[in-house]
């Protein structure tokens, strides 16, 4: 062999060498879940629930008469007949079942799991790793949180360990394990996505997003960091296929322990509250209001006599921060009051008229259920014109009173312009533009003759007792 051929192929060994030594480090650095499952299976439990539907008896007169057939066509009838089970009184009963996960948290048999899994249930059973099976007693439920806590009679019951959810970062390895499809005790891992994920109509829980395989069955069963230790409550999934995406989001177990501490302890679950409706900064509302960057969450509405109104929170102001934590989404505010206990103070960082200013208020206890502003009443007052095609007139008193209003105009006809443009709608009340109160419709007139061009400026819009800003520009 030549002198060539032979370093030729010495090469050749030296990088397969170095790519199997390679190969095998990334082996090496892979995570070995086998002692987390053996050590924290026994604590995972299987939930199913029965719920007793409305009787539905089928009538004498309804039910074919199958006397007299032949054995085969006899068979074929009743194989198509719904069976349904019986009452004790004979009176045929339906139900529902649902099946979900859960694990127990204290020796004496308290089980976190979702609200969703044993909602409406008119019996929870409990399956533990042993195969044996236990009534469960509800203890308390939060939907806001989709947290609820249980109580199955025993002693000496194996326990998961419980971590600190806020510890967590993106690219972190973490576990789950629970019941999908009704196959206990199955694990899946991948790691965590994002924290402090908002997601449509769950204002009060700042979800880990993961990309764990998550199906139906998982929910309400743990989520584990490599330590062992339980770090959320898988919870729901993103899907368009109804089944997993990538995208699975889990309750942190901070929220739910602080959930289930109140539901042992009251039954129900405080949160703190300011009575405001705010809505997401984006770039053009930044720039009408003098920010450096969209950020903070904006003041649409205040409820009155709610604590913001009584603390001194305006319409139009941008929480920057609260109590020396940044707001940087919207919905991080209501993650934050959330998590505070009425009567708490919350001091507010703000920009109002484009200064920044402190807001100190006292936090209030959310209410059972929302107060709505009415709808808005006729209005027949005269209309005036303006440069942005619209018709509008002043509101009345009652309707200030019903809406809650010092001042503002509303929508009477909305013509070709830039109002059509940005979607405005007649009934639609106008009380602040580029950033000033509007008091009669002379006043939106005038500020509406002044507005400046190619520049973001800002509308404060009530549609239906819901406020919001919205931004247009004008051209010419």
């Amino acid at each position: 062999m030549s002198i060539p051929r032979l370093k030729s192929y010495l090469s050749i060994f030296a990088t397969v060498l170095v790519l199997g030594q390679a190969v095998a480090a990334q082996a090496v650095e892979l995570p070995d879940f086998t002692q987390l499952v053996e050590q924290a299976s026994p604590a995972v439990v299987n939930i199913s629930t029965t719920q007793k539907l409305p009787d539905r008896r089928v009538s004498s007169e309804q039910m074919p008469d199958l006397e007299g057939l032949p054995p085969m066509l006899r068979e074929f009838f009743e194989r198509g007949m719904p069976q349904q089970p019986r009452s004790p009184r004979g009176d045929r009963q339906r139900e529902a079942q649902s099946l979900g996960s859960g694990f127990i948290i204290s020796p004496d048999g308290y089980i976190l799991t979702n609200n969703h899994v044993i909602a409406d249930a008119d019996e929870i059973l409990v399956r533990l790793a042993d195969r044996s099976e236990l009534k469960a007693k509800l203890i308390g439920t939060d939907p806001r949180s989709d947290v609820a806590l249980l109580k199955i009679e025993g002693k000496d019951l194996p326990v998961l360990k419980l971590g600190k959810s806020q510890d967590l970062k993106a690219g972190q390895w973490v576990v789950a394990i629970g019941s999908p499809f009704g196959f206990d005790h199955t694990v899946t891992q991948g790691i965590v996505s994002a924290i402090g994920r908002s997601l449509p109509n769950e204002n009060y829980v700042p979800f880990i997003q993961t990309d764990v395989p998550i199906n139906p069955g998982n929910s309400g069963g743990p989520l584990f960091n490599l330590a062992g230790e339980v770090v959320g409550i898988n919870s729901q999934i993103y899907t368009r296929s109804g089944g997993f995406m990538g995208v699975s989001f889990a309750i942190p177990i901070d929220v739910a322990m602080d959930v289930s501490n109140q539901l042992k302890s009251g039954g129900k679950v405080s949160r703190g509250w300011l009575g405001v409706v705010i809505q997401e900064v984006n770039k053009d509302l930044a720039e009408s209001f003098g920010l450096e960057k969209p950020a903070g969450a904006l003041v649409a509405q205040i409820q009155d006599d709610g604590p913001a109104a009584k603390g001194g929170l305006q319409v139009g102001d941008v929480i920057l921060s609260m109590d020396g934590q940044p707001i940087v989404m919207s919905a991080d505010l209501p993650h934050l009051v959330g998590a505070l206990k009425a009567g708490s103070k919350a001091d507010l960082e703000v920009i109002r008229e484009g200064k920044r200013k402190n807001v100190e208020l006292t936090v209030g206890a959310i209410p059972e259920e929302g107060k709505e502003l009415e709808a808005l009443p006729k209005s027949s007052v005269e209309r005036s014109s303006n440069r942005l095609g619209v018709s509008v007139a002043e509101l009345t008193e009652e309707q200030k009173k019903t809406l809650d209003l010092k001042g503002g105009v509303v929508i009477k006809e909305v013509q070709d312009g830039p109002a059509a443009l940005i979607g405005l709608q007649p009934g639609d009340v106008i009380t602040h533009l580029n950033n000033q109160a509007i008091g009669s419709s002379k006043e939106f007139t005038d500020i509406a003759k002044a507005l400046p061009k190619n520049r973001s400026v800002s509308m404060r819009v009530l549609r239906q007792g819901r406020a919001s800003f919205i931004t247009f520009k004008l051209a010419e």
